[in-house]
């Protein structure tokens, strides 16, 4: 055994660089994947806290299937016998942001031993929260935000209240968010007294739901994190199909060593012992390298992940990175899971190795080329099932079952689809140089179909999600150009000034268009209600999808409302439909508009009728209409006169440019993956030239011996590459069209409730081509070198031995 193994490992020893490839192509594959699932795990661990820290995550809870629920029903269940404790959370507005305040009753809600430990070790008394002022409880990230600003309590540094998130007493949150005698929800609390009337007869008007129901932010980030998983996987099976071609092609060069062992009497469960042994090793070798890598790489996304999970999710994530054994085990599983997937087909056909088999490519090459049949026949039937699965069923996992079975089922037919265009070249081919290129390019073609399958995935990716992403952007910005019609945007410091304000913009002849909304409740989600006064400006910009006639006449006058395309695909709605705003408010709905780049639903009401309801909401915020050539000296009035912070003002092309920084920076990692895998992916052409261009010496030592130099053949290598990758390219084009539309159409829909329009950006596609020539030749590059530079007699030798 000791001289089996020793001759089996020689065979590395040998051919270091192949070596160093597979364990390069392994640990690539393994550390993207890790390092999505360490984003996905910091994420998540986030959530569990936030929940833990908030009793969210552990208490069922009453939420109202309309509005706010109101103190009187609270007072009826805790007389009935009900444990219950009251939560007021709203987005308190301060300066020109917001936060999300969440006001709780501090003498029996979960929270309270974190917060008294954080009062006590800050030398203040937890009892202090609960006398006017009150007291704040904040995340220490937000220390620079709320450092200096005026009119609001003393603020307590905790690390027990989640990211992003500020937490009081619910009296004081009353007070600051301008909601008196209401609540957003009850958590039930544990040990509650026996033979307790039901909550259906107490109140029927609320809903239960478990920690498990957490509502829309909950489906939203799985959303997220699923598309992450979806391209660590990508990452993960381009990086096998390095493993996969470069383990098969070491096997095969390993024949003769396998008959000699053989015909010395080794065993062959012995051989195989040793033969998975090593794959082991060299999974455990390039699994640890792969983590590192993961860990790097997940380190330098996770800000920007962060953010965009704040930013677009609302979801309370912090930017730092903890080593966690779930994504360390997930990682180093995977890749001894991919090494065996990988391998298991060379270990398959080394037990049925006949024990005289002569070793060779050209058996390799026509084993591989009789399976391009059946693997069309096996990727158009995961096409067909991923179309299927989206026929049949709803949701976030049919979108991306759709997606995986386009890709892979693609993947899988373009052996096939690359052999008919070789077999249609050469037909085509005059001189007999041009045959023997379009032939030995085909002849190629078995040790090269996976790198190229991992390219056509790659490629498709970016064409697909390029697609989405510029899509996106290019609506964004027009959609931005119709909601931010206004010239200024003003924030005052309290009611009082905004008023103030009001009566100053009313003097001077601007026009202000007051921004005022309100919060509730509509089937057990969060609506925000916003009340608008008429102005051409929402008449002639405002970006209607659908809408009745007349539509802003029947909103004006309070007889109808306006809902984003959000909440009406959640809730099935359109023009003519009935929707119930709050208990006893009820609207007929007139139209509905876009409203991207928000996760929950929204609308849009006459502001008299909204003030009729809701008479104490903020009074603070402005739009301006101004000519362009008054801005400068308007905004320096009203820096002067009210002395406003430069926050409280800005103007349209600030919150243009902010919004576009905040768009950009939500689609970093969505760039910076689709970067790596196609790295990957190039990666993996490489491995396949480097590891198959000594077995090709016998069908290039004939050509040179008839009189081709040695630089000319390395030309050829360069160019069979450069067309390789270009048909590849060529089916990977249409295929990234496609995954596009599903982007939009079905997966964005689902996970986020808009539908976006579908451009198309030939620039890109071009400049995508033109990269995936230049890395197929740079890949080329090096084979096509050590070709050039082969010695004569090395050529020559190849006809000593029968082949």
């Amino acid at each position: 055994m000791r001289a089996a193994l020793q001759a089996w490992l020689s065979y590395w020893r040998r051919q270091p660089v192949q070596l160093l490839l597979l364990v390069l192509g392994l640990a690539m594959a393994t550390g993207l994947w890790s390092a999505v699932q360490a984003i996905n795990a910091e994420a998540r661990a986030n959530y569990a806290k936030a929940l833990e820290q908030t009793g969210s995550g552990v208490l069922d809870v009453l939420i109202p299937a309309q509005g706010t629920i109101p103190v009187d029903r609270y007072v009826a269940l805790r007389r009935a016998g009900w444990k219950l404790a009251p939560v007021l959370e709203g987005r308190w507005r301060l300066r020109n942001d917001s936060y999300t305040l969440i006001g709780v009753d501090l003498l029996n809600h979960p929270v309270l031993p974190a917060l008294t430990d954080a009062a006590m070790a800050e030398g203040t008394s937890p009892l202090a929260a609960l006398t006017p002022p009150g007291r704040l409880f904040a995340d220490p990230a937000l220390r620079d935000e709320l450092a200096g600003l005026p009119d609001i309590p003393p603020v307590t540094w905790s690390d027990s209240v989640p990211a992003g998130t500020i937490l009081t007493d619910i009296a004081v949150a009353e007070r600051l968010l301008q909601k008196s005698g209401e609540i957003s929800r009850l958590l039930i609390l544990p040990d509650q007294p026996q033979n307790l009337a039901p909550l259906q007869q107490l109140a029927p008007g609320l809903i239960r739901q478990s920690p498990a129901d957490s509502g829309a932010s909950t489906r939203l980030t799985d959303s997220f994190h699923l598309n992450l998983t979806a391209f660590g996987l990508l990452s993960f099976a381009v990086g096998l199909f390095i493993v996969h071609a470069t383990v098969g092609l070491a096997f095969e060069q390993r024949r003769g060593l396998v008959r000699t062992l053989r015909a010395l009497g080794l065993p062959l469960h012995h051989l195989i012992l040793l033969a998975a042994g090593e794959l082991l090793l060299l999974a455990l070798t390039a699994g640890a390298l792969g983590l590192v890598f993961g860990y790097l790489v997940a380190a330098a996304l996770l800000p920007d992940v962060a953010a965009t999970l704040r930013g677009l999710y609302g979801a309370p994530v912090e930017g730092g990175l903890t080593l966690r054994p779930t994504w360390f085990a997930s990682g180093l599983g995977m890749a001894i899971l991919g090494t065996t997937v990988a391998g298991s087909q060379a270990l398959w056909n080394l037990t049925r190795l006949p024990l005289l088999s002569a070793p060779g490519q050209h058996s390799w090459s026509v084993r591989n080329e009789q399976a391009y049949r059946w693997m069309a026949v096996v990727g158009a039937a995961l096409i067909g099932a991923g179309i299927l699965a989206v026929v049949i069923f709803d949701g976030l996992i049919a979108g991306f079952v759709l997606t995986g079975g386009l890709m892979l089922g693609t993947a899988l037919t373009l052996p096939a689809g690359l052999s008919l265009l070789l077999d249609l070249g050469a037909r085509r081919a005059r001189s007999v140089t041009a045959q023997w290129v379009w032939a030995d390019t085909k002849a190629q073609l078995p040790g090269l179909s996976l790198a190229l399958m991992a390219l056509l995935l790659a490629l498709a990716t970016n064409v697909g999600v390029g697609t989405m992403v510029s899509s996106f952007r290019l609506t964004f910005l027009g959609w931005m150009d119709q909601r931010l019609s206004a010239d200024v945007y003003v924030t005052a410091r309290t009611d009082s000034q905004g008023a103030e304000m009001a009566r100053w913009f009313d003097e001077q002849n601007i026009t202000a268009l007051p921004i005022r909304w309100s919060e509730t409740a509509v089937n057990g989600t969060p609506v925000r209600i916003y009340g608008v006064v008429d102005d051409e400006l929402y008449r002639d910009n405002w970006p209607i999808l659908s809408a009745q006639d007349k539509v802003w006449d029947k909103v004006m006058s309070g007889q109808a409302v306006l809902v984003n395309e959000q909440l009406a695909r959640r809730d099935g709605l359109g023009p003519g439909s009935a929707l119930q705003l709050t208990a006893g408010w009820e609207l007929p709905v007139a139209g509905v508009y876009s409203d991207y780049g928000n996760p929950n639903g929204q609308a849009i009401v006459a502001l008299p009728a909204l003030l009729e309801r809701h008479p104490d909401i903020p009074f603070r915020q402005f739009g301006l209409r101004l000519d362009p050539q008054k801005v400068p000296d308007v905004l320096r009035q009203l820096r002067g006169r009210f002395d406003l912070p430069a926050r409280a003002l800005v103007d349209q092309a600030g919150i243009k440019a902010r919004s576009l920084e905040i768009f950009d920076k939500t689609f970093v990692v969505t760039g910076a993956l689709n970067i790596l895998t196609l790295g990957v992916a190039c990666f993996a052409i490489l491995t396949s030239l480097l590891t198959i261009w000594r077995q090709r010496q016998p069908q290039l030592a004939p050509v040179w011996a008839l009189g081709m130099t040695r630089a000319r053949l390395a030309q050829l290598e360069l160019l069979r590459s450069a067309l390789l990758a270009a048909l590849t390219a060529l089916f990977a084009l249409p295929l990234g069209l496609v995954i596009a539309w599903v982007l939009l159409s079905v997966i964005n829909v689902e996970a986020f409730g808009w539908q976006l329009p579908m451009f198309l950006f030939p620039l890109d596609w071009l400049r995508l081509f033109v990269l995936t020539l230049l890395a197929a030749l740079i890949a080329a590059a090096w084979p096509a070198r050590k070709l050039s530079r082969t010695e004569p007699a090395d050529l020559l030798r190849v006809f000593v031995n029968e082949r």
